[in-house]
């Protein structure tokens, strides 16, 4: 929560950028900074059809969305300079050949599950699949497990923070897991200068969906933790419905559009807390609100849901 609460703060606001618009200019420029994180879209729109590979989403989106992202990062000047990091939070199945690591796994934060079942988040789940992309990693590579920092220690989720700390310098890890996590940048210290064979493109991802997208769709799980997540930006959360009543009448094409106008809500409420004087710390937290399922314009529905991006300068 504190981590979410930070992110809040007035200097974080100009850090977030529309992927269409921005992400490919400052790859040409040169001007990528050091740290960029870059999100999918999630809700299936006719305009703007869902690239992050879930269910019931076209999988080809999602793989023209990795090739834009690599010949954009290709064709930058900066280019013998990225490792570009393609990973995925699910396995996709059910099963795997490889048992699950449980022995010398670190809660995170000690914080225990609710009866019954008390889980101690001590233990890691299936694989991922994680994909390094850079000039200075030798084709063909496969990372089998790391070196430490710990005996028991694996590459997880967590070894993303993990790596940034040791690359960057940073003075305190985020918790005992990223403490633990083996790092992977040791991948692309063997060479002594980058590769020139790096394909400039990538061949075209062949549409694997017959039909198009169902805007009228009742919402996911995930689709409606989302939603929930926006309610907190424009103070719906403090509302008695929340969380359930928010999300159980609404369907896709509305949510995108009730997502839309809480983070415009929260933009507006930071430019005020800006016009008010507050500095680069202030957190800015909205009051309750109805929820707006009016239509916003068209521009700001591409803006955020074109992809975010988000850098550590």
């Amino acid at each position: 929560m504190r981590e979410l609460l930070n992110l809040r703060k007035v200097k974080y606001i100009t850090k977030f950028h529309q992927f269409d618009v921005h992400f490919k200019k400052h790859c040409e420029e040169g001007k990528l900074p050091n740290y960029v994180v870059i999100e999918q879209r999630y809700f299936d729109l006719l305009s703007l059809p869902a690239n992050d590979d879930h269910p019931s989403h076209d999988v080809s989106e999602g793989q023209k969305f990795v090739k834009q992202v690599y010949e954009a990062l290709r064709a930058s000047p900066q280019w013998n300079e990225i490792l570009f990091l393609i990973l995925y939070d699910e396995h996709g199945g059910f099963y795997d050949h490889v048992p699950t690591p449980v022995t010398g796994v670190p809660s995170p934060d000690d914080i225990v599950g609710p009866a019954p079942y008390n889980f101690k988040f001590d233990r890691l789940g299936v694989r991922v699949p994680a994909i390094l992309v850079s000039p200075w990693i030798e084709r063909g590579t496969v990372l089998h497990g790391p070196s430490g920092p710990f005996p028991s220690s694996q590459f997880e989720h967590s070894s993303i923070a993990a790596t940034v700390k040791k690359i960057f310098n940073l003075p305190n890890f985020l918790t005992k897991r990223d403490e633990w996590a083996g790092t992977f940048e040791s991948v692309f210290l063997s060479r002594t200068a980058p590769r020139a064979d790096c394909p400039v493109t990538l061949p075209e991802p062949v549409k694997l969906r017959e039909g198009e997208a169902k805007e009228d769709a009742k919402l996911t799980d995930f689709q409606a933790e989302l939603v929930q997540m926006a309610a907190t930006l424009n103070g719906d959360h403090a509302k008695d419905i929340y969380p359930h009543k928010l999300v159980e009448d609404l369907t896709v094409s509305e949510a995108v559009k009730y997502c839309e106008g809480a983070f415009k809500t929260f933009l507006d409420e930071c430019d005020k807390a800006k016009q008010r004087g507050m500095d680069d710390s202030h957190i800015v937290v909205c009051g309750a609100s109805e929820p707006k399922r009016q239509k916003p314009p068209k521009s700001f529905a591409q803006k955020i849901f074109s992809c975010l991006i988000c850098d550590n300068n």
